[in-house]
């Protein structure tokens, strides 16, 4: 495996990349070229909000090549276009060869939720003392437990169990919260979500968990529900007040994440007409926002 590295201003990247892949590149990435210093870029704003920029002023574009020869006839070919004006060529190099999937795999490790209550990925043993373990591993699908929104609601589920109740994770992802919610005790659970990718990453997680779930589009959730839970981001879940709220049961639990604390008082405003919303918990910046019905 070779690396083919090129230094490209912004506005010469995505013909540059064109041209790589045309010439049959493996892969090619793009990283900012002034990474580490002190005029690096952010290009990635708040969930929900436009990135400040579309690319980096100077990036470093890396495409791969199974053969020395083929990224030493991609840069020849390269150098004499007009798009690559301004671009320039700056290493040509061997890849060690590695474990890809060990590597990969070495990134996620057992995710603690409660002290017996874990998110472990099928390649590790469960650490001693879980007692209630969810196997899943990274996919296509969001929600792996990692991150601070999935791990709240995870938490208030096992602060909550749904024993004998009837569960709607709208949003479902992965499955993540419907199998959790399904695992401490639901009678039934119904998983939602608008991404039929996301739906069969659901059916697959809940049959290698070995839990029962009903997973489909939106349309599937039907009736009220003593939990529903929702882990989408703040402006979705302002748009879905009215239908989320119509589908909890009298005494029921709404539990919304994907909300950044400063979100706050914009979801208590438009839940205000159906629900008493309250923060339940916070991690990194995130909020936890429920209410009884």
């Amino acid at each position: 495996m070779f690396e083919l590295r090129l230094l490209c201003p912004e506005e010469r990247v995505e013909a540059v990349g064109d041209a790589l892949e045309a010439l049959d590149a493996l892969s090619v990435s793009v990283e900012d070229a002034d990474a580490q210093t002190s005029a690096e870029q952010a290009l990635f704003g708040e969930p929900g909000m436009p990135p400040p920029k579309e690319g980096w002023q100077r990036s470093l574009v890396i495409a791969l090549f199974h053969e020395e020869a083929q990224a030493g006839e991609a840069a020849q070919l390269l150098a004499p276009q007009d798009f690559f004006a301004d671009c320039r060529i700056v290493g040509l190099q061997a890849v060690p060869e590695q474990d890809w999937v060990r590597l990969t795999q070495s990134q996620f490790e057992p995710v603690q939720i409660t002290p017996a209550f874990w998110i472990v990925p099928s390649w590790h043993e469960p650490p001693a003392g879980a007692q209630q373990v969810i196997r899943l591993d990274p996919g296509l699908a969001f929600g792996t437990g990692t991150h601070p929104t999935t791990r709240m609601c995870l938490r208030w589920i096992a602060a909550h169990p749904p024993q004998g109740g009837r569960v709607l994770d709208y949003g479902c992802g992965s499955g993540i919260l419907a199998i959790g919610a399904a695992k401490h005790g639901a009678a039934s659970v119904d998983a939602v979500d608008i991404d039929e990718a996301a739906v069969r990453s659901t059916q697959a997680n809940a049959e290698a968990n070995g839990v029962q779930l009903t997973a489909g589009l939106p349309d599937r959730a039907h009736g009220r529900y003593d939990t529903v839970l929702a882990n989408i981001l703040a402006t979705p879940l302002k748009v879905l007040a009215p239908l989320l709220t119509a589908h909890v049961a009298p005494g029921g639990a709404l539990v919304l994440a994907g909300i950044l604390a400063r979100q706050a008082g914009e979801l208590k405003e438009a839940y205000a007409p159906y629900c008493q919303l309250e923060v339940s918990d916070e991690e990194d910046g995130w909020i936890l926002m429920t209410a009884k019905l």
